[in-house]
């Protein structure tokens, strides 16, 4: 069998987890239109009969403007120093700019191999999609694919071009495994996309969510004791809604979706805390799992 880990690294926004996703064939990230959805290393699985792909989803690199911000960009960096080849995501409806520039001579003094994946080309004309590959052609990367990881295109041509980049190697899960995240962090996750749906601005940033229980009772239901942490308490207000509004529709559609994770009837519940700036304090991100 051959077998390898492949970082997947690119600026906020690019549609990486949406493209781990959609490699792995499962949900193993959750994802929005904010930046900065993913705020930890995520490995999804994708197993067969000849092969074992462990995708590392990162938080996306930008320049940051708090504690948090640096551990993200550690994570990211500390991956590549592990990876057997990276896929370097660019948005085929934006330019390539001055990020894009910096995470590809940062991975030409790596010694992986990267293969350039530009996604969201159902939402780019073709005239554009070729003017972005003969612009990433300049960095002289293994190979550049143009793909929609929303609509799945081109997904079979990235695994085509991973596949010879593997070694022989063990198995290093089982497959019928496809995520390593703990059930805690992949319940948190999962709530929080609910809310990063429905807030705007600065208050997603501001939002983190801790699954503090997690336990199946006597009757079989799942109980998920779960905090939502923000830095002001003007935040907490809104994270909640009106008479409670927002928390109880969050709280239904997480809900559901736990449901169909755990495969049992689920108990949820969300309360809500304030953490004076956590996002910017070393002892808080500690604690708020960081």
């Amino acid at each position: 069998m051959r077998s390898g880990f492949v970082s997947v690294v690119g600026r906020p926004n690019v549609g990486k987890s949406t493209l781990v996703n959609a490699l792995v064939g499962e949900k193993v990230a959750i994802t929005s239109s904010r930046p900065q959805t993913t705020r930890n290393t995520i490995r999804g699985i994708l197993t067969t009969d000849e092969t074992q792909i462990v995708f590392v989803d990162t938080p996306g690199l930008h320049r940051p403007r708090t504690a948090l911000g640096n551990r993200l960009n550690r994570l990211v960096y500390g991956s590549l120093e592990e990876t057997d080849a990276v896929l370097f995501v660019l948005d085929a409806t934006q330019r390539i700019g001055p990020g894009d520039r910096l995470i590809a001579e940062r991975l030409r003094e790596t010694e992986a191999t990267v293969v350039v994946v530009l996604n969201k080309t159902d939402r780019a004309a073709k005239g554009k999609i070729l003017e972005q590959l003969q612009e990433a052609a300049e960095w002289d990367f293994a190979a550049y694919v143009p793909v929609s990881a929303l609509t799945t295109d081109g997904i079979e041509l990235i695994l085509d071009e991973l596949g010879p980049l593997l070694e022989e190697g063990p198995q290093f899960f089982p497959a019928d495994v496809h995520m390593d995240q703990p059930e805690r962090v992949y319940a948190g996750e999962l709530i929080r996309e609910k809310f990063l749906h429905r807030l705007r601005e600065e208050l997603p940033h501001s939002l983190a969510i801790v699954v503090e229980e997690l336990e199946t009772r006597d009757n079989g239901m799942v109980y998920v004791g779960a905090t939502a942490y923000v830095e002001r308490k003007s935040q907490k207000g809104i994270v909640i809604g009106k008479g409670g509004s927002l928390l109880r529709e969050v709280g239904a559609e997480a809900r559901a979706d736990l449901e169909r994770f755990f495969g049992s009837s689920v108990y949820l519940d969300i309360r809500v805390k304030v953490e004076d700036d956590w996002q910017r304090h070393d002892q808080l991100l500690d604690r708020l799992g960081f």
